[in-house]
């Protein structure tokens, strides 16, 4: 009895399962239908064409962009990589034309002193180096210069330099330190 209604329980399963006796079929589509079909499967790919197009050439020009970048921080790196080095050698640059100033010219180890200073000067010049020009009278430059000092002067014209403190140089195009100025102002 149990194996009776185990079996007519499979049959309904394996009805429910099974796929359906009748099955649609397609009509065949007309010619007119087909073209139809193929153009506007042709006009789809010219789309999805032209933005992968735009895609390639967006991706072009930022790989373009991003090849000009890197050349450019590449040069900077090589202008002014020495930067660093070259801001803790000015201090001796000083001190030295501190020591030539105020030393007397018949002492022997001033032209010692001289010729260093020398060579240490031509070697920053090889880096790229140049002090900045600063004689007095020359018209103070905020860009360039840096006022320690206003003096009174009426041999100078108002916003002149006076005396420079310490000398500014400047790394290829770029300054590196500013001029330490006394400033003239009218008296």
């Amino acid at each position: 009895m149990d194996k009776k209604k185990h079996d007519a329980h499979q049959h309904d399963k394996k009805a429910e399962g099974a796929p359906q006796d009748h099955v649609e079929l397609a009509q065949p589509l007309s010619d007119a239908d087909r073209i139809k079909e193929l153009e506007e499967a042709l006009a789809a790919k010219g789309l999805e064409s032209a933005g992968n197009w735009d895609k390639y050439l967006r991706e072009r020009a930022d790989l373009e962009n991003y090849r000009k970048r890197v050349q450019k921080e590449k040069e900077e790196i090589l202008k002014y990589g020495n930067e660093q080095i070259i801001m803790e050698l000015l201090p001796s640059v000083d001190n030295l034309e501190r020591a030539i100033d105020h030393a007397s010219e018949d002492d022997p180890i001033v032209e010692g002193v001289k010729l260093t200073l020398s060579m240490l000067v031509s070697t920053l010049k090889k880096f790229g180096v140049t002090a900045v020009e600063t004689p007095p009278g020359t018209p103070f430059d905020p860009a360039f210069h840096q006022a320690m000092t206003q003096v009174p002067s009426e041999e100078q014209e108002p916003n002149t330099i006076v005396n420079v403190f310490q000398k500014g140089y400047m790394l290829n195009d770029r300054l590196l330190r500013p001029a330490m100025v006394t400033v003239a102002v009218k008296p």
